[in-house]
């Protein structure tokens, strides 16, 4: 065999790294360093606003050049990380040396001892992810999911007059529209993006064990839980002042949970619209260039939506999981989140992959009104509902003296097909006054569709 030159081992990181390459802003390595490089160096900077331990609050010259070290953060540091961990084996640690080795060059010696100051790894790292996951989620992926559900909310308003067979149980059920359908996962979706944007990104930044011990035995006369509220609050974060010497990861719990739950909204419309396909409720507008099948040339495959079906599940699995074991840590502290946390980006990736086929499928469709009414004109059994309520509401004004409408009905549609003359022979022989009579004649199973219209352009 052959040796390869170095693969990507992930689909994500390979053969779809242009659809989730936004993300890996964030959600990488790299995002996740440098996050932790913003957190060090603007505790600095807290520290020294307060002038703490003979400290002195940095001009703002100095304060822009710091903050540099992570506003311009890029592939040398990213190389100086790697090889300093190579040596310390310890992530966190390697981010430190890194910040007190560019304080030495900006010749900055005097307050390289406030670098990790008071610090355990996990005051660091539960800052970085809050920010990255928060700006991974705010700026990419959310906005993402809106489009899908804004696209989707153009379809439900331009097809909310459509009117189509239900199939309840697969079966042929009582008419609706094409919008009112499509309308429902975008009142589905839009509860959950409430959530998500609600969602809060928690801190800690209390010291080994919660507890700001390290920071009284060297200041005991400073409000620590003030300044460390401060100073997670002006990154952007919700405090947690509560923890032991992690951050509880609820408010991940929370998130990935949403995610999830939008992820399996999304799965049950990518099912649903396959289904419309394979019916041919939708046509698919042909990609020039485009194969469908290796050996059937007429073919085109409704392979965004697979995708973006198989990519939830994947998505849903990893969430999944990132909920189940970030709920817990054993005692005050143990090590399963943190290679745990490495896949935040992988579920979200696998997820905004997804997305990103459903957005371009949903404007690879074209909506089949002639087949929709086809179907609807083969279906005049679905009638029969319209008809046995009409008869019983009949029965309660004293109009006619039918004993068990639903079974009347039952007998002549159950298991059948019944034409549209079949019915109006059934309707003209009821007992049931004149002007039921009339109504029922003039329905059909294009009509009936009750408020499925109006229902679409109010609540969407």
């Amino acid at each position: 065999m052959s040796d390869f030159p170095p693969q990507p081992l992930s689909p994500l990181d390979g053969r779809y790294r242009a659809a989730v390459a936004p993300l890996a802003e964030y959600l990488s390595e790299a995002g996740l360093n440098r996050a932790r490089v913003e957190v060090e160096v603007e505790w600095i900077i807290t520290l020294t606003d307060h002038s703490l331990f003979g400290s002195q609050p940095l001009p703002l010259e100095t304060k822009q050049r710091l903050r540099a070290l992570y506003l311009t953060f890029g592939q040398e540091a990213i190389d100086w990380l790697a090889e300093k961990e190579a040596v310390t084996r310890h992530d966190v640690k390697a981010v430190e040396y890194l910040v007190r080795d560019r304080l030495a060059e900006l010749g900055l010696d005097a307050i390289a001892e406030l670098t990790h100051f008071g610090c355990t790894s996990e005051d660091i790292n539960s800052l970085a992810y809050a920010l990255t996951v928060k700006r991974a989620v705010t700026l990419v992926w959310l906005p993402k999911l809106k489009d899908v559900a804004a696209t989707l909310r153009g379809l439900a308003l331009e097809h909310a007059d459509a009117a189509m067979l239900s199939r309840t149980h697969g079966q042929p059920a009582t008419p609706t529209t094409m919008g009112k359908e499509l309308g429902v996962f975008v009142w589905r979706l839009e509860r959950v993006i409430k959530r998500l944007e609600q969602n809060e990104y928690l801190g800690k930044f209390s010291g080994a064990t919660g507890t700001w011990s390290a920071h009284l035995a060297a200041a005991p006369q400073v409000a620590w839980p003030n300044i460390a509220r401060e100073f997670v609050e002006r990154l952007g974060l919700t405090f947690n002042p509560v923890t032991t010497q992690i951050e509880s990861h609820d408010w991940q719990v929370e998130l990935y949970d949403a995610a999830k739950h939008a992820g399996g909204i999304l799965h049950n419309l990518a099912q649903d619209i396959w289904t419309y396909i394979s019916l041919g409720y939708f046509a698919q507008i042909p990609v020039a260039g485009a194969t469908g099948s290796s050996t059937m040339p007429h073919k085109i495959n409704p392979i965004r939506f697979e995708n973006a079906e198989a990519n939830l599940e994947i998505a849903g699995g990893l969430f999944t999981t990132l909920a189940q074991t970030l709920v817990t840590s054993r005692l005050q502290r143990d090590l399963t989140d943190s290679t745990t946390q490495r896949n935040i980006g992988v579920a979200f990736g696998h997820s905004l992959l997804a997305l990103d086929n459903l957005q371009r499928g949903l404007g690879e469709i074209s909506l089949s009104r002639d087949v929709l009414l086809a179907d609807l004109d083969g279906n005049w059994e679905v009638l029969g509902e319209a008809i046995q309520t009409v008869v019983r509401a009949e029965v309660v004004a004293g109009r006619s003296q039918i004993t068990d409408p639903y079974a009347l009905l039952k007998e002549l549609t159950r298991g059948r097909r019944v034409g549209a003359e079949d019915l109006a022979e059934f309707v003209r022989g009821l007992d049931i006054g004149d002007e039921a009579k009339e109504r029922l004649l003039a329905l059909t199973p294009a009509t009936y569709t009750g408020l499925a219209e109006q229902v679409t352009r109010t609540y969407l």
